[in-house]
């Protein structure tokens, strides 16, 4: 099959486009003939090397985290899945590789595709949906009439938080440019802030939640618009000791990691408010959860651009470039 590879890490090195063999199919996994495939900030991530403490890949490396396609093969165990059924999934750890021909889901973290979505569509929902599923219901436990700040809303997490949050009853406060307002407030934001000529500091008072995908200095600032008791949930690190016992990191990266997040943690405790990073995981019944809120309208995919498979180097610069509406997708078939 074809496939775009990391061969290297490196910020600046494309990915090359492969001929690789067809993975081998576990028992409890299914392949998926993907049909296309989302774009995510974590692709890049991965490519840099950022992740390769804690996700420590072997290369060459297919890189890609959403699918959407078709069930063609099942391994034995599998149940619920059959061939020809449309399928979605963020892509397990370390079985990653959706910017392919075709890629090995598990059962348990596959979903079926949302009726009345296109095949791209579906593909741009599943990690950024996760993640907002996994720090606002899980995580954050929002409750109706809550506040919540989540940062850069005309992103791909954060057009997908805004709907999600004001479904659970929160008011919602987001920051974006000047060109987004309209597209922010159309998702449910109440707040919108437009980072270019104000100061979300200046604005926003007793939060009791903020989605965190900046750099530091802007975590550090979200820490203080939070009430005493209130939560900062970080997709964008650090990391904290508590993720490094969830993925049972050896102990010479738990150390790494306390130390890594010693500061903001400390700035959190001196505020009276709880710190914690979030690093989603795949999940099929969560995904199952949003499918029914995507089939009954309360949420929307917001797509901003798809590009042919053979862009998918051009599809990944675009996202780092950091100005995509929503999400951008790659067609594989």
């Amino acid at each position: 099959m074809q496939a775009f590879t990391v061969e290297r890490y490196g910020k600046k090195n494309a990915l090359r486009l492969a001929d690789v063999p067809t993975p081998e199919l576990r028992d409890d996994e299914v392949l998926v003939q993907v049909h296309a495939a989302g774009v995510n900030l974590l692709d890049s991530k991965i490519r840099s090397g950022e992740f390769k403490l804690i996700l420590p890949y072997k290369l060459p490396l297919i890189l890609g985290h959403d699918v959407a396609g078709e069930v063609v093969k099942v391994g034995r165990r599998v149940r619920q899945f059959k061939i020809g059924d449309a399928v979605y999934a963020r892509a397990d750890d370390f079985r990653i590789g959706t910017f392919a021909e075709f890629v090995p889901v598990k059962e348990a973290s596959l979903a079926l595709k949302p009726e009345g979505l296109t095949m791209e569509e579906a593909a741009s929902i599943p990690l950024v949906a996760l993640t907002a599923w996994q720090a606002l219901v899980e995580k954050a436990k929002i409750k109706k009439g809550q506040k919540v700040f989540i940062q850069a809303g005309s992103g791909g997490v954060g057009t997908f938080a805004i709907q999600l949050a004001k479904h659970l009853g929160a008011t919602v406060a987001t920051t974006t440019s000047t060109g987004n307002v309209a597209l922010v407030k159309s998702l449910g934001a109440d707040v919108v802030i437009d980072y270019k000529t104000q100061d979300f500091e200046e604005v926003l008072r007793d939060y009791d939640v903020v989605l965190n995908s900046q750099d530091n200095e802007t975590l550090v600032k979200s820490l203080r618009v939070l009430k005493p008791g209130g939560k900062l949930i970080s997709i964008s690190g650090p990391p904290d000791p508590a993720f490094g016992k969830e993925i049972k990191a050896p102990g010479f990266v738990r150390l790494v990691l306390r130390l890594l997040s010693a500061g903001v943690r400390r700035k959190a405790k001196g505020l009276g408010v709880d710190y914690s990073f979030l690093f989603m995981k795949a999940n099929g019944p969560q995904l199952r959860e949003i499918t029914r809120l995507l089939e009954t309208g309360v949420i929307r995919p917001v797509v901003d651009r798809v590009f042919p498979f053979a862009e998918t180097n051009a599809a990944l610069a675009y996202v780092e470039a950091g100005r995509a509406k929503g999400k951008v997708v790659v067609k594989v078939k």
